[in-house]
């Protein structure tokens, strides 16, 4: 059991964004040498509970304790200072500089009033080490790195700083399996090392395996709090979301079509080592999921069709025509009708200091344009229907995206999209660090296009989201497609051994899933 007084202590800590109660008397005790989950809907107040905690905004009532002393910070220089260190969702890298340059950009070290680039390496290689990223040269650029990585490195530089408690933001939301597994036993050794942990995920499996402690946030409240393993996940998930839970998705179509002329097709795609003489036919009506371990070409192969990647081989056709997607703009262009739901909505499918009405209506200007000029009339009523449709919640449409939370933002990504009425829809794993309510929301949504006709393909870390969503799916490994599964063949198992390239009978994958199932399963 941990001691009875805590090493941070939160009291009735509130806060207001105009009329919006963010936090609302919030309470959370930190424990040396324990971790605790925060869980709960995007929109809860976990995020701002964290940057309460972490000197990102001032509380407007409440109170702080470290070390049973009360405490203000400033800004997040003196909540570091202090040993309250936070690595939040979105990166915080510069991607220009090495990752030496990132891990001790804060305070770097100095010989004569200068850098000192040796005492620098030294720091990153050992920083790096502890986050359990040994093999990241300290000298690489940080922008060359995949994203996984990047967040390896973002863990390496929060340990830079010594923290005493550290808070993690959904910080393996972009990592590979491997990568998970890595950075949580990371953590099992800084907690027996005496660190207090704050771990917030929608993956439940890596909660009831890392937590000590679980607290759950509803509507800005803390609703309850309880051991970790004490609670079945659609209990915890009812006290999330405050409403009984039933674990479903929407049923499928019962004959899904797989006949006459293909909505979209590719024939023997290859591009530079990454994809290996892929072919594919996807229907009107039919979700066809791509799975595997993360990295097999997944997302090369969406951003292929997209036309967003040069030199790709192959053919690719549209309503049985062969065409040549020449660039995005190309690819959404009414003659073919494709959009695609980008992998990371803060850089690639938002623009976040803009206005919700310009996020919605950016990719389909040339729609609602005449003669080059935008009609605004119809613009808004286009947008306001979007709004309606995926439930986005917002202060309205001229508050900046910047403002919605995390389910909210990919739902406007979405929207965005489907402004320009596209017949084929790429979905890059759109439910990454997205809550429970707001996935069941997109799985209908899904579902629904589907029933209207849409061609979907959709890539998924989870494999939940693809035995629960999709008509068939394809396993790629190492650039290629190894197995396509249909209907009742669509299994964990099956996924899970062919995510692994093993062939039926030789052996079990048992345990060996390169996704874990997340929040919703």
């Amino acid at each position: 059991m941990h001691e009875h007084t805590a090493l941070f202590r939160m009291e009735g800590i509130s806060k207001r964004y105009g009329g919006v109660h963010a936090l609302e008397n919030a309470s959370l005790d930190v424990h040396a040498g324990r971790v605790h989950a925060i869980l709960g809907e995007n929109g809860a107040g976990k995020s701002t509970l964290i940057k309460v905690m972490s000197g990102v905004v001032a509380p407007d009532a409440g109170r702080m304790f470290l070390d049973g002393r009360e405490v203000g910070f400033a800004d997040p220089a003196a909540a570091n200072r202090a040993g309250i260190v936070c690595i939040f969702q979105e990166l915080s890298l510069i991607p220009d500089l090495s990752v030496a340059d990132n891990i001790v950009a804060a305070d770097p070290p100095t010989r004569f009033g200068l850098i000192d680039r040796k005492a620098q390496r030294r720091l990153a290689e050992a920083a790096l080490a502890k986050a359990g990223g040994g093999d990241i040269h300290p000298r690489a650029r940080v922008g060359d790195l995949p994203l996984s990585r990047q967040q390896i490195v973002e863990i390496a530089k929060a340990l830079a700083r010594s923290p005493r408690v550290l808070i993690l933001d959904e910080a393996t939301s972009a990592l590979t399996a491997a990568d998970v597994a890595n950075v949580i036993a990371v953590l099992k050794r800084l907690r027996g090392e005496g660190m207090a942990l704050l771990y917030i995920s929608h993956r439940m499996h890596e909660i009831s395996e890392l937590a000590d402690e679980c607290t759950v946030f509803r509507n800005g409240r803390n609703v309850a709090s309880y051991a970790a393993g004490t609670k079945t996940d659609d209990e915890v998930v009812e006290m999330m979301i405050g409403r009984e839970y039933r674990h479903v998705f929407p049923p499928k179509s019962a004959a899904p079509p797989a006949t006459g002329t293909p909505a979209l097709s590719a024939r023997n795609l290859g591009w530079t080592g990454k994809l290996k003489d892929i072919s594919l036919d996807v229907h009107p009506g039919e979700v066809v999921g791509l799975g595997g371990l993360d990295g097999q070409g997944q997302r090369e192969l969406l951003l292929a069709l997209f036309g967003v990647l040069r030199g790709v081989t192959g053919q690719v056709l549209v309503d049985g025509r062969p065409i040549t997607v020449k660039n995005p703009r190309h690819a959404k262009s009414p003659g073919i009708g494709m959009a695609l739901i980008p992998e990371d909505r803060k850089t690639e499918g938002l623009m976040l200091p803009m206005p919700v009405l310009h996020n919605l209506s950016f990719a389909a200007l040339g729609r609602l344009s005449r003669a080059g000029v935008v009609d605004r009339a119809a613009e808004r009523d286009r947008v306001d229907e979007m709004i309606r449709l995926l439930a986005i919640r917002t202060k309205g449409t001229e508050a900046p995206v910047s403002t919605l939370s995390g389910g909210n933002q990919q739902k406007v990504v979405i929207a965005k999209w489907l402004m320009v009425a596209p017949k084929i829809i790429l979905l890059n794993d759109p439910t990454r660090g997205i809550d429970v309510g707001t996935k069941q929301e997109i799985y209908q949504l899904m579902r629904r296009l589907s029933a209207e006709g849409a061609a979907i393909i959709l890539y998924s870390t989870d494999y939940d989201e693809l035995i629960g969503c999709c008509d068939r799916v394809m396993v790629l490994y190492d650039g290629a497609v190894v197995t396509t599964l249909a209907g009742a063949e669509i299994t964990e198992h099956a996924l899970v051994g062919s995510a692994l390239n093993i062939a039926p009978g030789n052996g079990s994958a048992t345990g060996e899933a390169g996704a874990a199932p997340v929040a919703g399963r």
